[in-house]
């Protein structure tokens, strides 16, 4: 990326119980793209999120607009990172409207019912995104997991932030559901955000993000445009597959395929 960067991090590294997960990540990141954070099972592409968003400590530093994470208030990293969770299903039976609300609390929303005007405006504009205005007043708990999914969505694009981590948002969903999910997420990243979405799905990546970070044994080993970070020898020496490669529709399509 040659933009200016949004999200800059030099020499990340975590150990859990002793175990060293990320070793020396390194990244760039400008605003309004939407990256795909791409590896296989225990590459530590979940405790990057975590890492970089300070809800894990780590080694090395992180800046975002080029202030340093670690001199932001939880608050301040509450209402520049947006972030949600891999698996996340709301189980409170409280109205979908009422859960999305939750995204304004870093800005002081703490009550649902007596929002702001500004608060109500971000609420709709979120709801309106997922498409989830239709059952605006039901229980989330009376909705299918695909609903709640767009709910949670929902709550996470309520905050506004400059900087949404997804983890696996797809995760669950049928392909439909996985398509409208990401079509969110690449308008969001268009509008000016910074996107940043772990998934297991190359085919999603290859389609939908503009830069793809790969991660292997907590180390970044390739990144750039899906086509490069993706390339066959990649593909090869990280997931030991290889891909069919095509275009449709003017977009990248890459489909795993296991022969080697």
């Amino acid at each position: 990326m040659t933009e200016s960067p949004l999200l800059t991090a030099r020499g990340v590294s975590v150990t859990l119980a002793g175990r060293p997960v990320l070793r020396d990540v390194s990244l760039s990141l400008a605003a309004g793209h939407l990256v795909a954070l791409v590896g296989p099972n225990g590459a530590g592409k979940t405790t990057l999120l975590r890492a970089l968003s300070g809800l894990l400590p780590s080694g090395g530093n992180v800046h975002i607009a080029g202030d340093a994470l670690a001199d932001l208030s939880l608050r301040e990293r509450a209402k520049r990172f947006a972030y949600l969770p891999q698996g996340h299903v709301v189980h409170w039976p409280l109205p979908a409207r009422d859960i999305v609300a939750l995204g304004r609390y870093p800005h002081g929303a703490t009550d649902p019912a007596r929002l702001s005007p500004k608060d109500t405006e971000a609420v709709l504009r979120a709801m309106q995104a997922v498409d989830v205005m239709e059952f605006a007043e039901r229980r989330v708990t009376e909705l299918s997991g695909g609903e709640r999914s767009r709910v949670a969505l929902a709550r996470v694009l309520a905050v506004e932030a400059p900087v949404i981590l997804a983890d696996e948002p797809t995760a669950s969903l049928d392909p439909r559901h996985q398509i409208d999910v990401m079509k969110n997420l690449r308008v969001t990243a268009d509008s000016g955000v910074l996107v940043i979405v772990v998934t297991h799905d190359i085919g999603l990546a290859a389609r939908f993000a503009d830069h793809v970070l790969v991660l292997r044994e907590g180390r970044l080993v390739s990144q750039g445009a899906p086509a490069d970070a993706l390339s066959e020898a990649v593909m090869a020496d990280v997931f030991r597959i290889s891909a069919y490669r095509a275009e449709y529709q003017r977009e990248a399509v890459i489909v795993p395929w296991a022969d080697l």
